[in-house]
């Protein structure tokens, strides 16, 4: 089994940094002809990690120039993960999405607490505790918001969903997963009964300023912004 990383306010920034870029580039390949991940600029890993551009600069310019690379870094055409961050991402995120599960299932937090918590913990748990979590949970594919977890060795599943605000036509739907970001919102919707799982019936006349839809039988109408909607991943609701 590998060393495990040292746990240090460092680690936990470089983790912190790898895993934003993981997200906002977009799915790994996995047929000929799908699109790359993107490259990611600066300016959009700033506003999502909150710090200033400088300083993510200065981090990816550690990065990029470390003995083992975590990250490609040109200045101006952005940041990728390289082979060793982008493992070392999804290592991260497997633990984090894993103690969610645990903090949900076996612990009762409320949804809206889990995330907040997991990120406390993801930097610090043992391989051995991982293994212990994955089995008592019965080795998880997702967690409690929809999102899939990454396998032990280290393969994102496929992610076939849509986002709300993609739908162009009105219909029914199935909601795959529910962004975690905001801890307000995941609590409103869950009590709105928007969880992964539930049937999404969508308006035909989605306005400019939101979506008009109905979950599972119910006959009343739930007004989303496009915020919101963009928060939803769906899919088509198999005949």
């Amino acid at each position: 089994m590998p060393a495990r990383r040292s746990t240090n306010r460092n680690s936990e920034s470089v983790d912190n940094y790898l895993k934003a870029i993981l997200a906002l580039a977009g799915p790994e390949p996995t047929r000929p002809g799908d699109a790359a991940p993107r490259r990611v600029a600066s300016n959009a890993l700033a506003t999502r990690l909150g710090v200033a551009p400088a300083s993510v600069t200065n981090m990816l310019q550690k990065l990029a120039a470390a003995p083992d690379p975590l990250v490609e870094y040109e200045r101006h055409r952005g940041v990728l993960l390289s082979s060793a961050g982008r493992r070392r991402a999804l290592e991260v995120v497997r633990h984090h999405r894993l103690i969610e599960t645990f903090l949900y299932r076996i612990l009762d937090y409320p949804i809206e607490e889990v995330h907040d918590e997991a990120e406390r913990l993801e930097h610090f748990i043992s391989e051995r505790f991982e293994e212990r979590i994955a089995a008592k949970l019965g080795h998880p594919s997702t967690d409690p918001h929809g999102h899939s977890i990454p396998t032990l060795d280290g393969e994102m599943p496929q992610q076939h969903s849509i986002l709300l605000t993609e739908v162009v036509a009105g219909g029914t739907f199935v909601v795959d997963s529910i962004s975690d970001r905001d801890a307000p919102t995941l609590r409103s919707l869950q009590d709105s009964g928007m969880t992964p799982g539930a049937r999404l019936r969508v308006s035909k006349s989605a306005s400019a300023e939101g979506y008009s839809v109905r979950i599972g039988r119910s006959a009343k109408a739930l007004d989303l912004t496009r915020e919101v909607a963009r928060e939803i991943r769906i899919l088509p609701l198999a005949k």
